[in-house]
């Protein structure tokens, strides 16, 4: 795996990357990083791209924390790599993000995974909950609390610590500004602009995302389906490795 950083729109843009073949580019969600992906990017046949989105990691911020201005960088960090029409995974606020590409640039992707990700109706956080959002900019050990919460099944200490260093890393005015993007991010009608095959996968155990949302989500696209994984809660990728790679190789194989 090899750690490199690119100029996208002026910003500096960090990625890893790994392997060789048919692109697969995958998008971290909120308080994350391109780390989330570590464990899962040896796809034989592939060469796979994980980012660092702007305000995140060790890219370099931005102004504003936005969905769409957000899937613009992600927009012209493919364009930028020469990517041929790769397949894109979206991970919690990285699927609204890969949702928000798709529908105004539908002709950029083979085809979407979308894991727990915001519904095309967008998640409202409760107001209630912005206290303890402001808090997780500088308290670490609840910045680690709250990624063990929505990550049930992943025991290694070690990574869920280098997972919590990475969430520290992002911008201070995203923390709450993400929360409200997602407020404001509506793609309903919309996300249909994308007619490729798109797979939304489903934790039964995540805390965040609802069954309900999954569902709006896969019928929101003509070629839309929906998985629903038992045992793991809100980031499989993490949670359960060897399983996330089956699934996303058979789902590259089936459309490939």
């Amino acid at each position: 795996m090899s750690e490199q950083t690119i100029e996208i729109l002026g910003k500096a843009m960090h990625y890893v990357d790994y392997g060789s073949g048919k692109p697969i580019v995958l998008v971290h969600g909120n308080t994350g990083s391109s780390r989330w992906y570590h464990r899962v990017m040896d796809l034989p046949g592939h060469w796979t791209i994980a980012p660092d989105l702007p305000n995140f990691g060790c890219s370099e911020a931005i102004a504003v924390a936005d969905i769409d201005v957000y899937a613009d960088h992600l927009g012209a960090f493919i364009d930028a790599l020469k990517l041929d029409k790769p397949i894109i995974v979206g991970h919690s606020l990285g699927g609204a993000v890969v949702m928000s590409l798709a529908a105004r640039r539908p002709e950029l992707a083979k085809a979407l995974v979308l894991i727990d990700g915001a519904a095309p109706s967008g998640l409202k956080t409760p107001e209630a909950h912005y206290p303890a959002i402001e808090l997780y900019k500088t308290n670490r050990d609840f910045m680690r609390k709250g990624l063990a919460a929505v990550t049930p099944m992943l025991k290694d200490e070690e990574f869920l610590d280098e997972l919590a260093n990475d969430a520290m890393l992002m911008a201070p005015h995203a923390f709450a500004g993400n929360a409200r993007a997602l407020e404001r991010f509506d793609y309903s009608g919309r996300a249909g602009a994308f007619k490729g095959p798109v797979l939304v996968l489903w934790g039964r155990l995540d805390i965040i995302i609802s069954e309900a949302m999954a569902l709006e989500t896969a019928d929101a696209y003509p070629g839309g389906s929906l998985k629903l994984l038992e045992g793991v809660g809100h980031s499989v990728m993490v949670e359960d490795p060897p399983r996330f790679k089956k699934l996303l190789s058979e789902f590259a194989a089936g459309v490939e």
